[in-house]
This record gives C-alpha cells, structure tokens and sequence, in this order.
C-alpha cells in the first residue's frame, strides 16, 4: 500500500486541531531558526525560501524566520541542531524523508523523531528518473538496455540512505542495471551536474530538475508516483511498467524536541495560513507536488508509518 492510499487527500478537510485553530497568545520574541535539512538549491530550499517569501509578504510573522541550511551527514548536522536548540521555541526545521533514515542509519546521534513537534505537512514530492537529452535515451526501456550494456554507468544522489539512493537501490534490485552512485551536497547540485553531463542520469525531484527540463537539457522516462503526473502526462510510472513500488518525499516542518504548546500551536496556525495561499498552492501545482495537509495527530501517525517502511527499505539494501 502506498503513501497516497494510505492517508486521505483530502485530510486538509479536517483542518487544524484545537489548539491551533484557537488565537494563541503566544508570539515570537526574537528571529526564528529556520533550519533546512538540505543543502542550497534542493526542493527543501527551494520551499523554504518561498515560505520565508510569503511569510514576509503576507507580514504574518512579528519577527522573521532566518533560513539556515544544515545539511552535513545526510541532514544529521539538522537533527543534531534542533535537538540541541537553546531556544525549542524559536526552532523549527524543515524537513525531509532522511528525517526518517538518517536516526535509522545513525544511531549514534540519539535521534527519536517522535520527540520532534508536528508542524505542518506541506505536501509530498514524487522521484522521476531523468537522463540528459544528448544521451539519445528516450525510453525507460532503451535505458534499462543503456545501462546493462555499460561497465561504468554513473548516476548521482543525495546520499547513501538518502532518498535518491533508496529508489536507485530499487532500481538496482528490481531492473537489473549495475550503477555506479558518487553523493552530492544536495538535489540541486545533482541536477546541475546532471545538466552539464558530469553523471549519466538522476533521480530527482521535479522541482529540482524544473529549469533544466524546460531548458530542454534533460529528459524524463520514468516517474516513482502512483499515477503518472501532470507535468509529464507521457512519462509512464514504475507501476506501469509491472513494478509494484512509489516513492514520495516528504516537505514539512517540524518543531524542536521540547517546544511548548503555545509555540506549537502557533506554528500549526501559521503553516496553515502559508498552506492555504495562493502562492503556495500554486507552487504545489508547478512543481508537482501532491497535497497531503495533516493535522498534527495525523502527523505523528504518518512519521510512525514512514518509519517502519523506511526501515524495511533500508533492510533491502542491506542497511
């Protein structure tokens, strides 16, 4: 069962809870820490960059969130940060699925993600496979074919553990190829590369390969969605093609360990507000992502499902 079947679309019905849709007393007294657990250019960035915009557009904070990315260790150097923060109520990170993998994989930090403080979840970002244009590929299958036919067939990611990795150890498994994987310091610099022909092919997210795709540098063959996508209404899905497997990134944000109710509320309230702009759902069109508001129970229960999957997934590749 997939992420989208099993959590309602349409959960932004339910709203915010209580204490959120209550006038909170609560405000902050000093810049927020806003933490990205990504580097520049990536769709965390991207996203929380955007928010700070509508943020400071809008005036809907009294003071302003400072965006500071932090993406060392797979996004540890984030964890580490927020779970240290002097101040849990003047931080809060933005987060993605290595929010999940990276505890799994380092233990050695003592991340809980449970102790975390639901925010908002902001959507849920789909993988496509992407090769550049003058590799003459331009069909999942002539790239399956491509790859096994290679002894050097390079791609770049995030990360081992890292979101990219865990489709391409799919891949792998599933397809058959032998990949060569070399990480980068973000989706952002991948997609570049990917741009400038220094690897073969990525897995990204569609708004990090956005300006490269409508440059015509690279090219789509396969999307990890449930169904296939607006953007690329002719790029079939990995389900299609008989493998039963999606895979979504998440985009939320999330409050330090230990921050206060009031805070927590306040945030909710706020998120909600971004969530509901214009600006914002028309992000969420263009850079097709899938809508997926929860409330902040529904957030937890959704972190506890992610969990176990990622823990099976991990296990599959030997992690």
């Amino acid at each position: 069962m997939t992420i989208l079947t099993k959590l309602t679309l349409g959960a932004a019905a339910l709203g915010m809870s209580l204490a959120a849709t209550a006038a909170s007393a609560w405000e902050p007294i000093k810049p927020i820490d806003f933490v990205i657990m990504a580097g520049k250019g990536g769709g965390a960035d991207k996203m929380a960059r955007l928010m700070q915009a509508i943020i400071e557009k809008e005036k809907l904070s009294p003071r302003p969130l400072v965006p500071t990315n932090k993406s060392g260790g797979s996004g540890a150097e984030a964890l580490t940060a927020a779970k240290g923060a002097s101040d849990p109520d003047h931080t809060i990170m933005v987060t993605l699925n290595s929010f999940f993998t990276t505890p799994m994989r380092q233990q050695n930090l003592g991340i809980d993600v449970s102790t975390f403080t639901p925010v908002a979840m902001m959507g849920v970002d789909p993988f496509v496979l992407w090769v550049h244009k003058d590799s003459g590929i331009t069909t999942f299958e002539e790239w399956v074919e491509t790859v096994k036919a290679s002894d050097d067939y390079i791609m770049g990611g995030t990360g081992k553990g890292q979101e990219d990795s865990i489709v391409i150890a799919f891949m792998k498994g599933s397809f058959g190829v032998d990949i060569k994987y070399i990480p980068y310091d973000g989706g952002g610099a991948v997609a570049k590369d990917l741009a400038g022909k220094q690897i073969m092919a990525s897995v990204n997210n569609p708004a990090e390969t956005k300006g490269f795709y409508a440059s015509g540098d690279v090219v789509p063959l396969l999307s990890f969605s449930d169904e296939r996508m607006d953007a690329f209404p002719d790029v079939p899905t990995a389900k299609e093609k008989g493998f039963d497997f999606s895979y979504y990134n998440q985009r939320a944000v999330v409050g330090a360990p230990g921050q206060s109710a009031e805070a927590a509320a306040y945030y909710q309230d706020l998120f909600k507000t971004i969530y509901d702009t214009e600006e914002w759902q028309g992000y969420m069109a263009s850079e097709s992502l899938s809508p997926l508001w929860m409330n902040p129970d529904e957030q937890k229960e959704y972190w506890a499902t992610q969990v176990a999957r990622h823990k099976e997934l991990l296990a599959s590749m030997g992690e």
